[in-house]
């Protein structure tokens, strides 16, 4: 089964290994979050036996800029197993609010990327990331060069989440981003996306013809990886939490997330540690507003490998999405905290793919977006009976068993490729 309840098929015995080419912003050991999904796809892939050839961006996720150990050289390249990965500079800016600095940094590494990514010979597929939407054109040009179809995978809508948080609202950049964007979309043999409401928004934005050509496949989640395990956590313990409940939001802290919601509402449950786990443009800003509630608490990023501990720790989960980029966005981590085995609150359009899941599940509660008396209701249910928070944990992480394995996504690219070599 795949997260939307449909079934999966089983292919066929494979006539003959596959040759890849996979574009993408960041591979590990950067870590992205869609790094980490495009690294366990290549690796289930190179499991299936086919030969794989990444082009990605030099770490730099973490602190926005080049990992130590990485400097040096624009254009880094080591053979693997399975095939090769070639690093180039990513051009990183300090400043994400500065969205001319940041295009220039996508354009540049995606024409870096590019050169890079024309030496090798034919291939079956080339299978380009998204964001940047940049790399739609790289990926074209590849495919002309190598031969191999472009397959575009669409991981989060480009421009709509900008316009509709009001990162970006200069018409003349929306109208280049809704040029590029349908570029992009026409020139792929496929492009494949995260959710129905993903595939609803880019078929809108096809001509009839080309309709057919989009395709999901979701994100997936590691299960072995992350599973449930004790709340009282290494990690609790380094941040001088007590055995309280700790209401968990991890991942970007950006203004694509009602995080300022979350932070008023934690004043009304003093009884309650609200944890943010994360870095991005609006940590600052929140940090100033929580400043006079000692039941807020902040942390960064961790390591890859201390993902399973940071879900442990929270029995209550996050995700706030702003109105509007319900839509257009996926927030693939609801993935890895049902497997984590914790209920989710999410606040973000109804009708949508998170309250699908939960809904699928049972392992939360959907209440609108930007809505904080529908919030502070929703956290107000599930911190007053812990222990029906406890099943829907359960409930998820048995839900997730079925319906998202690594195994099943990497499967589904084969059969999407073969079916376009054909």
């Amino acid at each position: 089964m795949n997260p939307t309840g449909r079934p999966t098929e089983t292919p066929g015995t494979p006539t003959r290994p596959l040759r890849l080419a996979v574009l993408c912003p960041h591979f590990a050991p950067d870590t992205a979050p869609t790094g980490e999904v495009i690294t366990r796809i290549v690796a289930e892939l190179a499991a299936l036996g086919h030969e794989v050839h990444v082009v990605t961006a030099l770490p730099w996720y973490r602190e926005h800029r080049i990992e130590a150990g990485w400097e040096g050289k624009w254009v880094q390249r080591e053979r693997t197993a399975w095939g090769s990965v070639t690093r180039v500079h990513p051009f990183p800016g300090s400043d994400k609010r500065n969205l001319l600095r940041r295009a220039a940094g996508f354009a540049g590494f995606s024409v870096l990327a590019g050169l890079s990514s024309l030496r090798g010979g034919r291939v079956d597929a080339v299978i380009a990331m998204s964001p940047p939407l940049t790399m739609g054109l790289t990926g074209w040009i590849t495919h002309l060069v190598r031969r191999g179809p472009l397959v575009f995978n669409i991981q989060d809508v480009f421009p709509d989440a900008a316009v509709e948080t009001g990162a970006i609202s200069n018409r003349r950049i929306i109208a280049v981003a809704r040029w590029l964007e349908r570029v992009s979309y026409h020139r792929a043999a496929a492009v494949t996306v995260l959710s129905d409401d993903l595939q609803d928004n880019v078929v809108a934005k096809v001509k009839r013809s080309h309709r057919a050509r989009v395709h999901v496949i979701p994100n997936f989640v590691d299960t072995e990886f992350i599973s449930p395990a004790d709340r009282h956590t290494a990690f609790r313990r380094e941040l001088g939490i007590g055995d309280e409940p700790v209401v968990l939001y991890a991942g970007n802290v950006g203004f694509s997330q009602s995080l300022e919601m979350v932070v008023d509402a934690a004043a009304d449950f003093p009884r309650a540690t609200f944890l943010i786990n994360g870095d991005g443009a609006a940590r600052a800003a929140l940090q100033q507003q929580a400043a006079h509630l000692p039941n807020v608490r902040f942390s960064g990023y961790q390591p890859k490998e201390r993902v399973p501990e940071v879900l442990a720790t929270g029995d209550i989960h996050l995700v706030p999405l702003k109105k509007g980029l319900g839509r257009v966005s996926v927030p693939s981590k609801t993935y890895s905290i049902l497997a984590a085995g914790r209920p989710v609150l999410a606040a973000i359009d109804p009708g949508t793919e998170v309250p699908r899941m939960l809904a699928a599940s049972g392992g939360g509660v959907a209440v609108p977006p930007d809505d904080p008396a529908a919030f502070r209701e929703g956290l107000t249910g599930l911190l007053g009976d812990l222990d029906r928070a406890r099943v829907m944990g359960e409930a998820g992480r048995q839900w997730v068993l079925g319906a998202a394995s690594p195994n099943a996504v990497a499967l589904a690219y084969e059969r999407l490729v073969r079916s376009l070599t054909h």
